[in-house]
């Protein structure tokens, strides 16, 4: 059961990455004077999701291991 959850982890990760690359392309694409403004917020927001994957990835691997 643990192992699915990392697999879900990773998913939910993915999908919330691309869906912030794709809004901060289309906010370039309306704004280009705001270019660096949105790509510093769409980095940040991506590092956060990556935090919460790795730890969603640690506890569904860390249940498998203790046989959860």
């Amino acid at each position: 059961m643990g192992a699915i959850g990392a697999g879900l982890a990773v998913l939910g990760a993915g999908l919330g990455i691309g869906l912030i690359g794709k809004g901060a392309t289309e906010s370039i694409a309306r704004q280009p004077e705001a270019a660096g403004k949105i790509q510093t917020a769409m980095i940040i927001a991506a590092a956060l999701i990556e935090g919460a994957a790795l730890f969603g990835v640690v506890v569904g691997l860390l249940a498998v291991n203790q046989g959860g």
